[in-house]
């Protein structure tokens, strides 16, 4: 089998084979195969894309190039939970625990952020204690008796991957569906789920920025799920403004807790509930989404949603005080307001802008090797269809630095995101469209 005949037949736009795949991926894990040859044949996978098999076949190979979990000692069906990325995007602090007080065990690997905002370590790690580092032996053994765990992602998952993104980013071959679909999967797969659920963003600010585009890739995964076994859906949700009101990590956690509460923003705990129904049909503790979503308020309702949370925290280390009293996460020295400059309504917000004020205040990395201020962040006071008087407080910045510049450029930034209108406007859908292996259900 030589590398360059695999590259002209997909130049040719023909069906690579499993062993093809194979072939390539190991090679240039080992080393033997070079940086533009696999850049040659990336480039033919861009124009030519890959079938449903080749993609799965491709996914599998990833997968399987690195350590997996294997999570048959935990009881039950294993629903992992996977978001595109977003601003705001807090769904898995909120989610883990609730899913998990409803029976479903959630054993998950994520990741640090790079970008806007910290992942969701970057935000676990904002409560005091929090160790995301466990063994293997300890993750298992805290999901049989807590039902959920949340840990960094272990160095040697899916490596191949690893190696092809970062060819991939400089190569230009980073938007491809069947690459993108193939990326995110391996990991899901090696991670051990039984079932998966994606929350698919679209919109300003989200990977993909047309309903089109992230159903075709929403569409790329569940085919994949589906092609090696694993029950896979996607929900297709809108990322036109934040979602929430808080943008950076301790901030995040503040608003997990008040979601968990009863007490949080109403697209929040409505994409909540609908992410956590889903994985509660999945994972066979309801019948349909609506059981699951009224099994879901009423672990709201009684506490025990919250409860669970400070289990799992007290679990991995972490000062459970802090989900009674969210006053004692880390707070920023400096806080400044960002007025509105009319009246009239909030006609559209660009979420990728308000992101990078976020970062730019320290919330987010620019490289892998920045430094991240869990405190810093931005709070938002209102949102696309709210009515607003001139002078009133459109966000707060929550900052560590008192450099006026900066500052005073960070407000100019983010009130440029904002555009207004004199005649009433209609919030944004939230939920587009959910994709299984049996089509798609527009909302």
């Amino acid at each position: 089998m030589r590398t360059v005949d695999i590259i002209h037949k997909k130049r040719a736009g023909q069906e690579l084979s499993r062993e093809e795949i194979q072939f390539l991926i190991d090679g240039y894990v080992r080393g033997t195969i070079p940086d533009y040859q696999i850049s040659a044949c990336l480039m033919a996978v861009c124009f030519q894309g890959m079938s449903a098999k080749e993609t799965a076949d491709l996914t599998m190979v990833m997968a399987e190039s690195g350590d997996q979990m294997d999570l048959s000692s935990i009881a039950g069906i294993k629903v992992d939970k996977h978001s595109t990325g977003g601003v705001g995007d807090t769904t898995t602090l909120v989610l883990a625990p609730l899913v998990a007080a409803a029976g479903v065990p959630v054993a998950k690997m994520s990741g640090r952020g790079l970008g806007h905002t910290g992942g969701t370590i970057d935000k676990l790690e904002a409560i005091p204690g929090f160790a995301a580092e466990q063994s293997k032996e300890h993750f298992l053994q805290q999901v049989r008796e807590k039902g959920v765990s949340v840990i960094s992602q272990s160095g040697n998952i899916t490596p191949a991957d690893k190696k092809l993104y970062a060819l991939r980013d400089v190569t230009a071959t980073v938007e491809s569906i069947p690459l993108i679909a193939s990326s995110i999967m391996s990991k899901k797969i090696a991670s051990g789920a039984d079932a998966i659920v994606l929350d698919v963003k679209t919109g300003d600010g989200a990977f993909m920025k047309t309903t089109d585009d992230s159903i075709e890739l929403a569409k790329a995964m569940v085919a994949i799920g589906t092609e090696v076994g694993r029950d896979t859906i996607a929900l297709i949700t809108g990322m036109d403004q934040p979602l929430g009101f808080a943008i950076g990590n301790a901030l995040e956690v503040k608003e997990a807790i008040h979601t968990l509460k009863g007490e949080g923003p109403e697209d929040l705990t409505e994409l909540c509930l609908e992410l956590g129904a889903h994985m509660l049909v999945l994972g066979q503790k309801a019948e349909d989404v609506q059981q699951g979503k009224e099994q879901l308020k009423q672990l709201i309702a009684s506490g025990e949603a919250l409860n669970r949370l400070k289990e799992f925290i007290a679990a991995q280390g972490g000062d459970r005080s802090v989900i009674d009293d969210p006053e004692r996460l880390p707070k920023a020295r400096v806080f400044f307001e960002v007025r509105s400059p009319t009246s009239g309504y909030i006609h559209s917000m660009e979420a990728e802008e308000i992101g990078i004020c976020a970062m730019m205040l320290g919330a987010g990395r620019e490289t892998k090797e920045a430094d991240i201020d869990l405190a810093v962040g931005i709070e938002l006071k209102k949102k696309i269809g709210d009515a607003i008087q001139m002078g009133d407080v459109l966000a707060v910045l929550h900052a560590n630095s008192e450099d006026a510049e900066t500052l005073q450029t960070v407000k100019d930034k983010l009130l440029a995101a904002y555009t207004f209108s004199d005649k009433s406007v209609e919030k944004p859908p939230l939920i587009y469209a959910v994709v299984t292996k049996d089509g798609i259900e527009y909302r």
